[in-house]
């Protein structure tokens, strides 16, 4: 015999009821949890996933949740991976510098400026190089404070950094990483001692050929005619001559057309061919 509709009905709504009340536990469950997933998208279920692991005691987790919200190029990403500036660990601070460049570029800057006082080396590094993604004019001020950093790591990761900025603001500051004489007043009664470190030094005449102001002209003719300098070095000037195009470096490139270094020679022509075909225009 056929079970009669209301059967039917009664027998359906036992089924679906508490389907129906489970899914609300879970759902109330979620919500008390601050991680509700209803009408989420697959990005925002993601990030809000790593917003989460976040909080986790584990400090492996947490460096792994900030590079995958690194990986999702994401504002909201970036928002949330602000957390990890101030974790107590430096190699999770240290990734949460690099991952909260996808923010506004001023916003960026000013959540990670704080981290280049941070006590940790690798962390100032990373910040910098952060800074320098983020292309915001206003971290040159305290990347340009940072190219006097105690640690070789910190000064080349600030150089490198105002070169992606490319403001004419640090050109005084990185000019005088080549040449003590061309850079800014030192402090009364603060002595420092001339750059040593070889990528520090490639890195501020890059930087400087990046910028591309004249300004800069005097200090890379100098690095490129001294015979002492390290010989990549005095590459990295020879580039930097010829990406800011002026006349007066000509002589200069020319005499390093002999240098014992080819490499060198191949850098001063490269200059000299730009340096011709900007003045031909």
């Amino acid at each position: 015999m056929s079970p009669r509709p209301t059967q039917v009905f009664l027998m359906l709504l036992l089924i679906l009821l508490p389907a129906a009340v489970g899914s609300r536990v879970v759902n109330a469950s979620l919500i008390q949890n601050g991680a509700t997933t209803q009408g989420l998208t697959p990005v925002q279920l993601e990030i809000e996933k790593q917003r989460q692991r976040l909080n986790s005691s584990d400090i492996e987790e947490r460096r792994e949740a900030l590079v995958r919200l690194r990986a999702l190029h994401h504002p909201h990403a970036s928002r949330a991976a602000i957390a990890g500036l101030t974790d107590v660990a430096p190699v999770v601070r240290a990734t949460a510098a690099a991952s909260v460049v996808f923010l506004p570029a001023d916003e960026s800057a000013a959540a990670l400026i704080p981290l280049l006082s941070d006590k940790d080396e690798f962390v100032r590094q990373q910040t910098a190089y952060a800074l320098g993604e983020t292309r915001s004019r206003s971290a040159v001020a305290d990347l340009v404070e940072r190219l006097s950093d105690k640690m070789d790591s910190v000064r080349g990761a600030a150089a490198v950094a105002l070169g992606e900025i490319a403001d004419s603001g640090a050109v005084v500051a990185l000019a005088g990483v080549l040449n003590r004489q061309a850079g800014l007043p030192q402090k009364k009664g603060k002595k420092t001692k001339p750059e040593q470190n070889p990528f520090v030094l490639r890195a501020a005449a890059h930087s400087l050929g990046q910028i591309r102001d004249r300004a800069a002209t005097p200090a890379l003719i100098l690095v490129l005619s001294d015979e002492s300098a390290e010989d990549d070095v005095r590459r990295e000037a020879a580039w930097a001559l010829g990406r800011i195009g002026d006349t007066s470096a000509v002589a200069a490139l020319q005499q390093a057309l002999t240098a014992r270094d080819p490499y060198l020679a191949e850098a001063a022509q490269e200059a000299l061919r730009r340096i011709s075909r900007n003045t031909s225009r």
